[in-house]
């Protein structure tokens, strides 16, 4: 058993002579347990290190958690929607998911709930705003930050883009946010929050014919939120006097 143990974590680890038996543990059987604890160690020291990484590459400017969401304030969502989007079997299915309302209602809130979770459990996620986002696309060819983090953005496995409609879009920035979204199509899943209904996006986008084609894409295979409440911030606002 530790044996069989050791043999696959050799694998795990890329130690070939140990992994293909060409070092017998028989002659060493009383030294089985001390290089499985070494093993073991390694492996989860090679993953903390690996969640570290992602969790700096996915850019997520806050911890959110689902268990944080108040679903009897927030009626968009309930707690039986919430625990299907927390198991994230979606992601690996690549469905998107589209939350509509207006500020402070809860939509960005359960886009990081979903990413952090994510990231924990060894999927590849980038965050950003809708602004943050026209930044990296528009400077991908003379920035090497923005170019690499196009290249790292194009191998996750989720993108979250936030806050899209806030604020005015450019004829470029539209063509620029087409071509992301249609590279991501079938290869990753995107949550998208936004302050405007569909109806709303072809004037934000700027032109009818590109903002089909997108929602065409992105709604392929989506779960639309709307959230119609008032902003738990206003709700719940403390004051100085």
């Amino acid at each position: 058993m530790i044996a069989s143990g050791i043999t696959s974590m050799a694998k795990e680890l890329r130690l070939t002579e140990l992994a293909h038996g060409r070092f017998s543990l028989e002659e060493h059987a009383a030294h089985e347990q001390f290089l499985l604890k070494l093993l073991t160690a390694e492996i989860s020291a090679r993953e903390k290190r690996a969640e570290a990484e992602r969790i700096k590459r996915a850019n997520l400017p806050a911890y959110k958690s689902f268990e944080e969401f108040d679903t009897d304030f927030q009626k968009g969502v309930g707690a039986e929607e919430l625990s299907t989007l927390a198991r994230l079997q979606w992601i690996d299915d690549q469905y998107n998911l589209v939350l509509i309302g207006p500020p402070g209602t809860g939509k960005t809130h359960i886009a990081l709930a979903v990413a952090n979770k994510a990231v924990r459990e060894g999927r590849r996620v980038f965050f950003a705003d809708m602004d943050a986002l026209m930044h990296i696309l528009k400077t991908a060819e003379i920035s090497m930050q923005s170019a690499a983090r196009i290249k790292w953005i194009k191998k996750c496995d989720l993108v979250v883009i936030d806050e899209v409609g806030y604020l005015p879009v450019t004829n470029m920035e539209a063509n620029l946010f087409f071509g992301l979204i249609s590279s991501l199509y079938e290869k990753a899943s995107v949550i998208i929050t936004s302050n405007k209904g569909f109806t709303g996006w072809a004037d934000m986008l700027g032109d009818s014919v590109l903002t089909t084609a997108l929602l065409d894409r992105l709604t392929h295979r989506c779960q639309l939120l709307d959230f119609e409440d008032e902003s738990w911030r206003l709700a719940h606002r403390e004051q100085i006097f």
